[in-house]
């Protein structure tokens, strides 16, 4: 479980809360800021454009991603490479049909749907073909997701406004009815309260770690497609490794291990 996706909605919940009940009146001031009209008109609204902004399958697949940021995924960059340079020392020593059975203790199926292609001896340009396109279609897939919760966190805010203007012109319109000022305003301000909520407490910060997650999936996957095409060429592991370290920050540069798996 990815614990900063979590912490982070726990903490952020925890400290509306803490403002909350600081006042005087404690936790009995949590009842407050419950209003059905604010939540219908904010989280109902939302959902509607939400709905009429996608067809229901996707409608429905961005629900279910609502517990992808909170999984972490194996993503190392340098493990990847270590692995391809173990590969590539294989591909020297044995030649390259000698992969077939290193590919048989590999769970990445994107490393292994490119080593059979290798092994089968396929077009380098063909290989990459295959492989980018597979790449693409990932990204998509997950720019779908990511475009869903930004839409839903555009649309919070904006019916936020719409329940305010409900609740100010329900008031305007009886200011002489002094009892009916209260609850008007409160759902004036509680339905902007509640669109902010879902476009800053939720929506966006899952977002973007959707958006992390998926440039780090881009990287292990392009390193993937220049290793492997690397090994095809029969180019030296250490020459593969320093190729493949030139994407990495300097910083994992220098924390990758040289003596990893390049061998001459």
């Amino acid at each position: 479980m990815d614990i900063a996706s979590l912490l982070g909605v726990i903490i952020g919940l925890a400290m509306v809360i803490f403002g909350i009940v600081t006042g005087d009146g404690g936790f009995s001031l949590l009842g407050n800021f419950i209003d059905i009209p604010s939540i219908i008109i904010t989280i109902g609204g939302s959902l509607s454009s939400l709905l009429s902004s996608n067809k229901l399958s996707s409608f429905i697949a961005g629900f279910k991603s609502f517990a992808l940021p909170f999984k972490e995924k194996a993503t190392d960059p340098g493990e990847t490479i270590k692995k391809i340079i173990e590969l590539s020392n294989v591909g020297r020593k044995e030649g390259l049909l000698a992969l077939e059975e290193a590919a048989n203790g590999i769970e990445d199926e994107f490393l292994k749907k490119g080593i059979m292609l290798v092994v089968d001896g396929t077009d380098p340009e063909l290989v990459r073909g295959i492989l980018e396109t597979d790449l693409i279609s990932m990204e998509d897939r997950h720019k779908k997701t990511i475009s869903f919760w930004e839409t839903w966190g555009e649309q919070g805010p904006a019916w936020g406004m719409i329940g305010t203007l409900v609740g100010l012109v329900n008031m305007l319109k009886n200011l002489e009815d002094s009892s009916s000022i209260g609850p008007n305003m409160a759902v004036a301000l509680l339905t902007t309260l509640y669109g902010s909520l879902i476009a800053n407490w939720l929506c966006a910060p899952f977002a973007n770690k959707l958006k992390t997650n998926n440039e780090q999936e881009v990287l292990m996957k392009t390193l993937t497609i220049e290793g492997l095409l690397s090994i095809q060429a029969g180019e030296n592991p250490r020459v593969i490794e320093e190729k493949l370290k030139s994407f990495l920050a300097p910083d994992l540069r220098v924390s990758l291990s040289s003596d990893a798996g390049g061998e001459e």
